[in-house]
């Protein structure tokens, strides 16, 4: 018999499951034609799970319920698996981790979560008792994972993924940028972990949320019965002459589109340089690309208009395993995306053991890093950011350097090298 997963796949109470079984090449199968609200009140399911909470795992051995412990099973199916770590010192702190996710992140997040869409009472103190707490456990989850890539090990654990899961919730739901940027070791973390192969294939794209959502309205109170009037004969209404149908330029003010507003960049001052005709030349530039490629580039470059910067991560030292940052760069480079049309960049990884180096090369239309990816780009802050001074002839052949993914790069073999455009 397969193992059967009762749930709905959107549950990231299921995500714990699916993704463990992914990492262990275990097959869960979900139970089909799941409907939350009516396959969780049958006869059937009420055997497996008295209460009727889902998710619930189908085994050859019987039911398992609660998430976390259907998510310890699956990973115990398989013997040794480095999700429970190598030692019994990295079991107990994966343990640790795992109740933490439950117990101050899960829990927290769940008592401000509820009220908010209208499934508890909503009292405005117990909401502000449910954030400190929350802040409280993700200013301890920052201060560990300022020197930790992963809770425990060189490598994903299951408390990572119990961890990301839980956090999904606050992440798409309850907490926006303004929210979380108090906490950026956690928000680098969530982002590397969900863009992890495993964890992509079962949740898909994450996206956070904008803003907290408003607190849900009270359904309105019936009114009080009334008698019954008198019936009157009704009274043919009025013919009144329809009203000529209004053109389309003639709508109401309020429901014609908005302008959008122009980006600051927009309004600068015309440049010489056409930032796609040096996206062009750099991408079809295939032989001698000192001579063509770098050349045209400074041809092309307007100091005026345009700011060369090279920046450097601030924590290289987490830098111990090369997927997880190259994955990392790849993350930064997404969500860099809001600056296509005014950046171009080159992020290099290099190093010839661990923990690797990640810097980078970064041209900005405008004489400063432009303010909206200040604010939009969590990733910034996680790197030092140093202008270019391009009549130092030492700055420029670093910027030639980057450019042409030049190896050695500076005495350190090239891992990687990723280009924005």
């Amino acid at each position: 018999m397969a193992l059967v997963l009762h749930a709905a796949k959107t549950n990231k109470n299921s995500y714990k499951t699916l993704i463990a079984a992914e990492y262990s090449g275990i097959k869960v199968e979900l139970a089909p034609h799941f409907e939350m609200g009516v396959s969780n009140k049958t006869p059937e399911f009420i055997k497996m799970n008295p209460i009727g909470k889902v998710p619930v795992l189908e085994t050859p051995d019987g039911p398992v319920f609660e998430s976390n412990a259907i998510a310890r099973y699956v990973t115990r199916l398989k013997l040794d698996n480095p999700l429970y770590g190598s030692s019994l010192i990295e079991y107990a702190r994966i343990e640790q981790w795992i109740d933490f996710a439950s117990l101050e992140i899960d829990a927290n997040l769940l008592f401000w979560f509820r009220p908010r869409i209208g499934r508890a009472v909503y009292l405005p103190p117990a909401e502000e008792a449910a954030i400190a707490a929350l802040k409280r456990a993700l200013g301890a989850l920052n201060t560990h994972l300022a020197s930790n890539t992963f809770l425990v090990g060189h490598s994903v654990t299951l408390a990572d993924i119990i961890m990301t899961c839980n956090l999904s919730l606050g992440f798409s739901h309850m907490m926006p940028k303004s929210f979380t940027s108090e906490f950026p070791h956690v928000e680098r973390y969530f982002w590397t972990m969900v863009n992890q192969p495993n964890f992509k294939k079962v949740i898909g794209e994450v996206k956070q949320t904008d803003a907290t959502p408003p607190v849900a309205k009270k359904p309105a109170q019936p009114k009080e019965a009334t008698k019954p009037k008198k019936e009157e004969p009704k009274k043919e209404p009025k013919k009144v002459p329809e009203k000529p149908k209004p053109e389309p330029a003639e709508e109401e003010e309020e429901e014609a589109p908005k302008p959008k507003q122009k980006n600051p960049l927009d309004l600068l001052p015309r440049s010489t340089m056409v930032l796609d005709d040096w996206k062009k030349l750099y991408s079809n530039t295939k032989t001698n690309f000192r001579e063509v490629a770098i050349k045209g580039f400074w041809n092309m470059y307007d100091p005026e208009g345009y700011s060369l910067w090279f920046c450097d991560y601030k924590y290289n030292e987490e830098n111990t395993v090369t997927f997880v940052t190259m994955n990392k760069v790849g993350g930064f480079l997404q969500r860099m995306d809001l600056a296509r049309k005014y950046a171009f960049g080159k992020m290099l990884v290099t190093g010839a053991n661990p923990p690797y180096k990640v810097q980078g090369l970064w041209l900005f239309r405008g004489p400063e890093i432009p303010q909206f990816v200040i604010d939009e780009c969590y990733d910034m802050d996680l790197y030092d950011w140093k202008k270019v001074d391009i009549t130092d002839e030492a700055q420029k052949e670093r910027v030639n350097q980057m450019i042409e993914d030049a190896e050695p790069f500076e005495g350190e073999p090239l891992i990687d090298a990723k280009c924005f455009k």
